[in-house]
């Protein structure tokens, strides 16, 4: 396994229909054994409170999580942000 816990940070249909929802994606999680968090951000902003939103996920989840975007760079300035508070 990757990890104990997952993260999504997409928004649900994010780029079409094609793509598995939050809840097809806890599903699988569960079905895996790995813990599971939704956490939708849009685009390239992230407020404060997304932010800490994550930073909170990060610190409540088992490690490791493996939090992911479409591209990956959502996830990448959520977490870089949230380690330097």
């Amino acid at each position: 396994m990757v990890g104990k816990s997952v993260s999504t940070i997409r928004p649900d249909f994010e780029h079409g229909p094609d793509q598995p929802t939050s809840a097809q994606i806890a599903a699988a999680a569960e079905a895996a054994g790995l813990a599971y968090r939704h956490l939708p951000v849009d685009g390239g902003f992230q407020s404060p409170e997304q932010i800490a939103a994550f930073g909170q996920l990060l610190a409540e989840l088992p490690a490791p999580v493996l939090a992911f975007c479409r591209s990956g760079a959502r996830s990448t300035k959520l977490f870089v942000q949230a380690s330097a508070r």
